[in-house]
């Protein structure tokens, strides 16, 4: 059995990680020594490393949750699992669009840039409108915000 400290050290997450993801149901209770110190086995590491791979993954603690679900059927199929990971790489390659979209956007203004004063510098020329971007780089969840 593991204490809390030492689970969290050999899964590589922080202790109050760890009791924020019993306190929403990700990892069951743990049990209790005599002392009411927490006490974890083999089973709970492997789902505390599984939870921490999925995070490291960038899946959401929803998607997680489901794909914890889904692991505790192991005889279902894993139609469902392979659909939480389509998701999640498509979310992946979403991001990387804006990032490319960001990258060239801000070479671009430092290449426009002439490095003489405030007032004629592109950088925050084009920081203040927008409608200078050659590329629309915005995150869908900024879209109508001005």
């Amino acid at each position: 059995m593991l204490t809390i400290g030492k689970l969290g050290a050999q899964a590589g997450v922080k202790v109050p990680t760890i009791r924020y993801y019993e306190q929403i149901g990700l990892l069951p209770e743990a049990e209790r020594s005599a002392g009411n110190q927490r006490l974890y086995g083999r089973r709970a590491l492997e789902r505390l490393a599984f939870i921490r791979h999925a995070r490291d993954l960038g899946f959401t603690l929803e998607a997680i949750r489901d794909l914890l679900s889904l692991s505790d059927r192991p005889d279902q199929s894993c139609a469902a699992a392979d659909a939480i990971a389509k998701a999640q790489l498509a979310e992946v390659e979403s991001r990387l669009a804006r990032l490319t979209a960001l990258k060239v956007e801000l070479e671009r203004m430092v290449v426009q840039c002439a490095g003489g004063r405030i007032a004629d510098c592109r950088v925050i020329e084009v920081l203040g409108d927008h409608s200078l971007c050659a590329t629309d780089h915005r995150h869908p969840e900024s879209e109508g915000a001005s």
